[in-house]
């Protein structure tokens, strides 16, 4: 097991009991907790915030990050230089983010492409061939 995300009202609902509950049931797994921190928790790779009544996210990235992806001058097939590129973009279309941080997150792509030596035309290619792709797989 791996990643777990329990939203609980605090005042029902003790987390210490929950966590002491969840390590006794196999001696061989240990879990851990992340609270939130200033209404948000990172969760994979999505800040998850705590508003008045809803739950809006953002992308995450570990203070590690680095923005590298296999550089288009590499040896390797092109698949594997798109693969990156298409979970980037897959991820930007995926997630409900606000427009402003829909942007951002644009933004980002654009200077991975960049910072890697791709021509950021490569997303307008990129994404005709996903949109060919399922089209494909749907008649079939």
């Amino acid at each position: 097991m791996d990643d777990l995300l329990i939203m609980y009202n605090e005042r029902k609902t003790d987390i210490e009991d929950v966590l002491y509950c969840f390590n006794n049931i196999a001696p061989k797994l240990n879990f851990n907790i992340e609270k939130e921190t200033r209404g948000s928790v990172n969760f994979l790779d999505l800040t998850i915030h705590r508003d008045i009544s809803s739950f809006p996210i953002d992308i995450y990235r570990k203070p590690t990050y680095t923005d590298s992806i296999i550089p288009i001058d590499s040896c390797h097939p092109i698949e594997h230089k798109y693969a990156a590129i298409r979970y980037l973009q897959n991820r930007l279309n995926s997630y409900q983010l606000s427009h402003e941080k829909r942007e951002r997150e644009s933004n980002v792509i654009q200077d991975v492409l960049h910072n890697n030596g791709y021509n950021t035309s490569v997303l307008k290619s990129i994404s005709k061939s996903n949109k060919h792709k399922s089209g494909t797989e749907k008649t079939h």
